[in-house]
């Protein structure tokens, strides 16, 4: 394996734009071999800063309803079924209409322990006499489904700390999505204001640099990238951090490599990666975000909890929603760890990853 001794350091301003070469304009920065490890005292930015930013992408979310209106399109048409059932409702019905709908939410992957809670309920509600028509029914099965997003996934902004720069690493299996999921949260959060540097941790997929060059020529943010195919993912990731920290950038997002969760030596590289940005800043890496395969439904809970188990996430990024029916994985994550969505994809654009809205998201499914 490469030690910092195998690797260069270029910092240099990017020339003016050449239609010949794609990457003209990305200033770049090469680990270099001569360098010696520098140490910073470590100074407290203004809390106020990252407070804002999150608070401003959270505004956002609620102001582009419409995108994740659209983006769940398919898992709403899923859930149709519920409004028919509801329209002609009757007591005498409720065993058949209770089990229909229980049957609607199984099918969008809400899995099994979350939708058999709703379900008994609803049909506690209405034993009782609290339910008596079927709107009074959808409207409390939505804030069934509301009120457990908010108590278990409440923390849906991103949380930056108040030192300066704040990092974040995207962590995942393999076509999941990370490396298009960090271009699109550069986007996003440079549109707010801040100062993005990328860090290219990922060392083992050969076009990943590449891929995330491309999104750094997109959004016209810095990269820090590695020299050499056998460049250890922890050193390029600690010296992004330390660049981060000497000219004052506030996010410092960092890629890492697929990896199946299965693969346990692979998984120890990510644990190397977390301790190596805490040495250069405190505390860091501030939110640690696991992008998930949405068409996976279900199946995507494995994932989550071995992620979970060996670096502690801090957050979900759920992708490629637009294209499934199983919206209701977004629920059942969030149901078995705890663990708030933070984005969700919901379309191949720049904009498309979305700030996770529960409300948003709940009448996005339930219209």
């Amino acid at each position: 394996m490469a030690t910092l001794a195998h690797l260069s350091l270029l910092s240099k301003l990017s020339p003016p734009p050449k239609l010949n070469n794609l990457f003209s304009t990305i200033p770049r920065t090469r680990l270099n071999p001569q360098s010696k490890p520098t140490w910073f005292k470590c100074l407290a930015s203004q809390t106020g800063f990252f407070t804002k930013l999150g608070r401003l992408i959270k505004e956002k979310a609620k102001s582009d309803v419409e995108k994740i209106f659209s983006g769940f399109s398919k898992t709403r048409d899923n859930l149709a079924v519920i409004d028919e059932l509801l329209l002609y409702w009757n007591l005498s019905e409720t065993d058949r209409v209770l089990d229909e709908l229980e049957e609607a939410l199984l099918v969008s992957d809400f899995g099994p322990r979350i939708t058999i809670q709703i379900v008994e309920k609803l049909r506690e509600d209405i034993l009782a006499g609290k339910l008596k028509s079927g709107s009074e029914i959808k409207d409390a099965l939505k804030k069934s489904v509301l009120d457990l997003l908010e108590k278990k996934g409440n923390k849906t902004e991103l949380q930056l700390g108040f030192r300066k720069p704040a990092v974040v690493m995207i962590v995942g299996v393999n076509g999941g999505g990370k490396t298009t999921s960090l271009g699109k949260l550069a986007y996003r959060l440079k549109n707010e204001g801040a100062k993005i540097l990328m860090a290219a941790g990922d060392t083992f997929r050969a076009a990943a640099s590449d891929q995330l060059e491309i999104w750094a020529e997109r959004t016209g943010c810095e990269i820090v990238v590695a020299d050499g195919e056998k460049a250890k993912a922890s050193s390029v990731l600690s010296q992004a951090v330390k660049k981060g920290k000497e000219q004052e950038f506030d996010v410092v997002l960092c890629d890492t490599s697929g990896r199946l969760h299965t693969n346990y030596s692979l998984m120890e590289e990510l644990i190397a990666c977390k301790k190596a940005v805490g040495k250069v800043v405190r505390g860091a890496p501030n939110e640690i975000l696991l992008v998930l395969d949405g068409t996976t439904g279900l199946n995507m809970l494995p994932q989550a909890r071995e992620f979970n188990e060996v670096v502690g996430i801090t957050g979900f990024i759920l992708t490629k929603l637009d294209g499934s029916a199983r919206g209701g994985c977004v629920v059942s994550v969030v149901d078995e760890l705890g663990i708030p969505v933070k984005f969700v994809g919901v379309g191949e654009g720049v904009e498309d990853l979305q700030p996770f809205d529960a409300e948003a998201f709940v009448n996005a499914i339930f219209s």
